[in-house]
């Protein structure tokens, strides 16, 4: 596969070559099953090892406590911004979200249609260029949880460590940056992540929920948009996204093999450094997020003008640097590097932006 191409884009991401590979040669049958995974029952005995397998290799990966159901959903992150609230924000009580982007935006939006939500923090005023302080946070008392995004993918951010909040159930949104460091699910309530950036391909959604907030799922609530009632069923209440589930756990078994979370990790972290350390060099890029906040996952950046942003991603492209055009909402640049993204392509994007820069700096 010598031909493939750097794959920057923010998602649908880059996925492991050699998930690709595995999943390529086993398209047509399944070794010992005689069909491929995109036909078998989900009732089969194939499928049900296929999904225990996944979820096994899923624990064990992010050390995820036995008091955590893991769930295999469908609707992306954008359906978890209304399925978090109609679960766990119980009438009478207050939800703290704090705002850092484009996306946890459009969670509070979906939140505040079914009850009350409260902005314990936000930099808008600011761009969204940093991640709010711990002294800035203006908690609510005993809220019915804490929302926050983890990765910010538009603008470039990312959080160090969680928030600091308490016996309030943190909830957080980690569709960029899931598995991309150690986590201590513990600290959680509740977990989600759309899986097209670190996990697998779009269409399955994760959910890690604390087994003691299972019982705020209302009764009443529609059955599809139910915690309980896909914990009680083993995400399999319809038919799940198989084969999203078959490369999830194809991706599960490449991240083990990689040496776990420490060593996914330190790997981001030497991509990420000598990207912004291109960045830094000589002040023709200009980073667009705090040092102190900056992303591992999104490195976000802007040229001297628009007209060489064009000419920059003209040429990159040309040059098999694809998908490093920012997002339509925010223009400049942006270079995602989740962990499937080899390190040879960081490589690759820095000898370009510095014969880039001699020839237009």
């Amino acid at each position: 596969m010598s031909e493939r191409i750097f794959n920057f884009s923010a998602g649908p991401a880059i996925l492991p070559e050699a998930v690709l590979l595995e999943a390529q040669r086993d398209l047509v049958a399944l070794p010992g099953v005689g069909m491929s995974v995109l036909e078998i029952s989900h009732r089969s005995k194939t499928f049900e090892a296929i999904l225990a397998k996944t979820e096994a290799d899923l624990r064990t990966l992010g050390g995820v406590p036995a008091n955590y159901k893991v769930l295999f959903l469908q609707g992306g992150a954008s359906l978890q911004f209304s399925m978090v609230p109609l679960n766990l924000l119980t009438a009478g009580t207050t939800a703290d979200y704090i705002v850092t982007g484009g996306w946890s935006q459009k969670a509070v939006k979906e939140a505040q249609r079914v009850g009350t939500v409260h902005i314990a923090g936000s930099t808008e005023s600011e761009n969204f260029a940093r991640i709010p302080r711990q002294d800035e946070l203006q908690l609510t008392p005993g809220a019915a949880y804490v929302h926050f995004t983890t990765n910010n993918t538009l603008f470039g951010t990312e959080w160090a460590s969680e928030p600091s909040v308490g016996d309030v159930p943190l909830v957080a949104d980690t569709s960029s940056d899931m598995f991309s460091r150690p986590i201590d699910v513990a600290k959680y309530g509740l977990i989600y992540a759309g899986a097209q950036k670190n996990l697998g391909p779009s269409g399955v959604t994760l959910v890690i929920v604390r087994e003691d907030l299972l019982a705020r799922s209302s009764k009443t609530l529609h059955t599809m948009l139910n915690y309980a009632v896909h914990a009680e069923n083993g995400s399999m209440y319809n038919t799940p996204p198989c084969f999203g589930i078959y490369l999830m756990g194809l991706v599960m078994k490449w991240a083990l093999a990689q040496g776990g979370l420490a060593a996914i990790s330190a790997a981001n972290d030497r991509k990420a450094a000598a990207l912004y350390a291109e960045i830094d060099r000589t002040g023709f890029y200009r980073g667009t997020a705090a040092k102190d906040s900056r992303s591992r996952m999104n490195i976000t950046f802007r040229l001297p003008s628009e007209e060489l942003e064009g000419k920059f991603v003209k040429e990159s492209t040309a040059a098999g640097l694809d998908g490093l055009k920012g997002h339509r909402s925010v223009g400049g640049m942006r270079a995602s590097i989740y962990n499937a993204f080899p390190e040879a392509g960081v490589t690759a994007l820095v000898d370009f932006m510095r014969e880039f820069e001699r020839k237009n700096g």
